[in-house]
């Protein structure tokens, strides 16, 4: 039976320190508790959140073309997002705006879909992730690759519980140790977050309902301690969190990423089924620009990852060169990467990074700074809508 969230009520400083006394910090899950965990597993909007997806943060009424191949909806509904990227370019004539849903397989328009995928690269022993975007009815034949997706997204999943269990029980306790070491964070911080966890776990378990997948994600430790940040000191909360992070980067460094499918199995079985691919990101995981895949084209800039635009933009444009003509020729692409869920957060909760993303939104295509290395290879929005495009419908 789904649970109730209260109106939060606001409590006085004296009594927020009180709060974490050893006497009297809650070992046993009570209504705030219940309260925070039904805040964070709801997926139904409020009104206000409503208001929020649908409003953008700037308006672009210039901008004519837009091309979106990397960004999640997460739980957000799409005509909200239709919304909200109709008044964000109220002058648009062009367009194609494809989701990509960690692992999980969305669509915009029901013409195309799209997903990015967690995968293995067993050459340089790295986990990577591909763009794959299809024409829609192409997945009618997709069984095998819909069945490899449901199977990383329940492995990658399965982070949330692997640190979760690291942070209780104390088998892992030499992590415990090493996230204290790089923080500085006091025992009552670390006593702190194993009592929100245990409690979160035991929620999850016994409340499975409203617990969907689309929450069961690395975050919702983090998310179920910032919905009580209203009972705690936020200085204290903010220790919490550092520990929290810290931890979760230790454990995502010793997860055994050969769980995942190979990247090039990944490439073939979307190969079969017509699908593009594109690489996001791929300063993160350098060999792969000299792997030669089966691919489509590189994302060359993000909203975390614009150190190294126009070097990859040059690097692509010296790849097409030497293709010649016998082969297609790489695309480039920019990715926003938006996150809609960080759109419905409020002031308290957002993470900034994230925020003021928005789908579309890709300001480099401008940028005056690697402008003539664009003009060289002939790209823009435009052309790549096209091309890409034409290779879906292919």
């Amino acid at each position: 039976m789904p649970l109730k969230a209260k109106n939060m009520e606001l409590v006085k400083p004296e009594e927020k320190l009180k709060k974490l006394s050893p006497e009297t910090l809650n070992r046993d899950i009570n209504q705030d508790d219940l309260d925070a965990f039904s805040l964070i597993t709801c997926l139904a909007l409020s009104p206000d959140q409503v208001k929020r997806v649908c409003t953008p943060l700037e308006v672009f009424p210039e901008q004519k073309s837009v091309l979106a191949v990397h960004w999640h909806p997460e739980y957000v509904p799409m005509d909200l997002i239709r919304q909200r990227i109709e008044s964000t370019f109220p002058q648009k004539k062009q367009e194609l705006i494809i989701p990509t849903q960690h692992n999980q397989l969305m669509s915009y328009d029901g013409r195309y879909s799209g997903v990015e995928v967690d995968c293995y690269s067993r050459g340089f022993k790295r986990k990577v992730q591909l763009l794959l975007h299809f024409k829609s009815d192409k997945l009618e034949q997709a069984n095998t690759l819909k069945s490899m997706l449901e199977h990383t997204f329940e492995y990658r999943s399965g982070q949330l519980f692997q640190l979760m269990e690291t942070i209780t029980d104390p088998k892992w306790e030499d992590y415990v140790q090493l996230a204290v070491e790089g923080t500085g964070v006091s025992d009552a911080v670390v006593e702190f977050a194993r009592i929100q966890t245990w409690k979160l776990m035991t929620l999850l378990k016994e409340n499975e309902s409203p617990a969907s997948k689309e929450i069961i994600k690395n975050r919702l430790i983090k998310d179920f301690i910032d919905a009580q940040r209203h009972l705690y000191p936020e200085n204290f909360i903010n220790k919490v969190q550092v520990f929290i992070k810290s931890i979760k980067k230790i454990v995502k460094a010793n997860f055994n990423l050969t769980y995942f499918y190979r990247t090039s199995e990944v490439i073939e079985e979307a190969r079969g089924i017509g699908a593009g691919i594109i690489v996001p990101h791929p300063e993160q995981f350098w060999p792969i620009l000299l792997c030669e895949y089966d691919i489509d084209g590189y994302e060359v800039w993000n909203p975390q990852s614009q150190e190294y635009t126009e070097f990859l933009v040059n690097v692509i444009n010296r790849q097409n060169r030497a293709r010649g003509t016998g082969r297609k020729r790489l695309l480039l692409f920019m990715g926003d990467d938006t996150h809609l869920s960080e759109k419905i957060k409020d002031s308290i909760s957002i993470e900034a990074s994230k925020y003021y993303r928005d789908i579309g939104v890709q300001p480099a295509w401008d940028d005056l700074s690697i402008r003539k290395s664009l003009i060289i290879g002939n790209f823009s929005r435009e052309k790549m809508i096209e091309e890409y495009k034409s290779r879906l419908e292919g």
